[in-house]
């Protein structure tokens, strides 16, 4: 094989292996980057965590309705406390979920969670919820799970949201895949 062809065979084979190493590593980096783009953009009905409610409430409601769902592996019973809240746009609200371990054995669970229209998912924001974290429900136990929220003045400004008087917050409880947590 001549000098030429062998730089160009080199060449092509080290383009395919540095194509094939960049694709490998996107698809590692895919879920945490989604995570992060739907985190900041509300995308997909992502809520967004904020630190202090607004300062500016208006006259105009929103019903907030809740919705709650359990993967068919976790051995729990998840409700809202109430159907509905109304509130002002810009108001904090306090809704309740119970949660209840059916099963005889300990289980370690975390909710997920998103707002429909997904439009509003980037105007949804919490104060306090309990899906930032993992839950450990003993045998039997039961919990009343707060989540402290508003609905971000800007959402009465966005021509897609405009309009929109009702809007349904959704959380569904999986069993966790951490490891349990160590104490002693």
């Amino acid at each position: 094989m001549s000098d030429p062809n062998r730089k160009r065979m080199i060449r092509t084979a080290a383009i395919a292996i540095g194509a094939v190493a960049g694709m490998t590593a996107m698809s590692f980096a895919a879920v945490p980057l989604y995570r992060a783009f739907c985190q900041a953009t509300g995308y997909g009905g992502t809520t967004q965590v904020a630190r202090a409610a607004p300062t500016r409430v208006l006259a105009q409601t929103v019903q907030v309705r809740f919705d709650t769902n359990v993967a068919t592996d976790l051995p729990i019973t998840f409700t809202p406390k109430q159907a509905s809240e109304t509130l002002h746009i810009g108001e904090t609200g306090l809704a309740f979920f119970h949660v209840r371990n059916d099963s005889s054995v300990s289980v370690t669970a975390r909710a997920t969670y998103n707002v429909a229209p997904h439009s509003a998912g980037q105007y949804f924001n919490k104060l306090e919820c309990f899906c930032f974290q993992d839950r450990v429900l003993a045998p039997g136990e039961e919990a009343d799970l707060p989540v402290v929220f508003f609905v971000d003045p800007a959402f009465a400004r966005d021509p897609e949201t405009r309009g929109l008087d009702t809007l349904t917050l959704s959380y569904t409880y999986f069993r966790s895949v951490a490891p349990p947590v160590q104490t002693g």
